[in-house]
């Protein structure tokens, strides 16, 4: 678990269960009890209290066969009033279109202390597709939902997040002059969508719209997600592009926008 200033005011046993919580989010398939005790570190009668006070509550379960863990249905429960109470509940929809008039990968997600984290997606059914990990926090500078959120921040805002935070660069594309970086978030501001090619991941592009609320805040980001060879640049402007920004027009007019 990842902590910044020390802080004494945590329970211990629930912190676990949380870190036992989020190895699924590093994975697309079922985790066993001996794996997540290598990487948590914590011996296998732990982890099988803690697992097994998860799944009484229904936040893992368990496969009978394999004896292999996998989410339970009370984290797409949270993870869809977390959608509602940001007033998002209604983008699976639009989502859905999405993906049936293009067949990409979508997603919609939010800001949080400078990142971005993927709320929801609904998957495209292409054999080679990008699978984005949901509530990980993710660098907003290097992804397309990020900039197009950050792109419409106050000066000040993107003033303080230069001078505090590292311009990492995860890739050989990935943007990490400042001035470059906020060169593109005013182009993004400008044409209304950001496109982020192989700068955090190599071989996957993705593209982004922002989501207004009644107040013309930017709240969230729509986006598309692929493999490169997919998403090249004519089918990103003439396709993608157009199909994106009416489905954040759509979601942000279901807000009041």
């Amino acid at each position: 678990m990842k902590t910044g200033k020390k802080n004494t005011n945590y329970n211990r046993s629930v912190c676990r269960a949380l870190d036992v919580l989020e190895q699924f989010l590093l994975e697309d398939h079922e985790i066993g009890l001996t794996e997540l005790s290598r990487r948590l570190k914590l011996p296998k009668n732990n982890i099988f209290r803690l697992l097994a006070t998860l799944q009484l509550r229904n936040y893992v379960s368990k496969d009978p066969v394999t004896e292999r863990y996998q989410l339970g249905f009370m984290t797409v429960e949270l993870a869809q009033k977390a959608l509602q109470q940001r007033g998002l509940g209604g983008a699976r929809t639009v989502m859905e279109r999405l993906v049936r008039a293009c067949n990409e990968t979508t997603c919609v997600s939010i800001m949080s202390d400078y990142s971005v984290i993927n709320l929801d997606s609904v998957e495209c059914d292409h054999n080679l597709r990008v699978m984005p990990a949901l509530g990980v926090q993710l660098p907003a500078y290097c992804t397309a939902p990020g900039k197009s959120l950050m792109a419409h921040f106050a000066d000040e805002a993107i003033a303080k997040y230069t001078s505090n935070n590292k311009f990492e660069k995860h890739t050989p594309h990935t943007i990490t002059d400042a001035e470059s970086w906020k060169d593109q978030l005013r182009e993004i501001a400008r044409q209304g969508y950001a496109v982020e090619s192989e700068e955090l991941n190599l071989g996957v592009t993705s593209v982004g719209a922002p989501i207004r609320d009644y107040t013309s805040r930017v709240i969230g980001a729509v986006s598309m997600l692929g493999p490169s060879q997919r998403f090249h640049r004519e089918r990103i402007e003439q396709e993608l592009v157009p199909l994106l920004k009416r489905g954040a027009a759509d979601i942000s007019a279901a807000l009041g926008y």
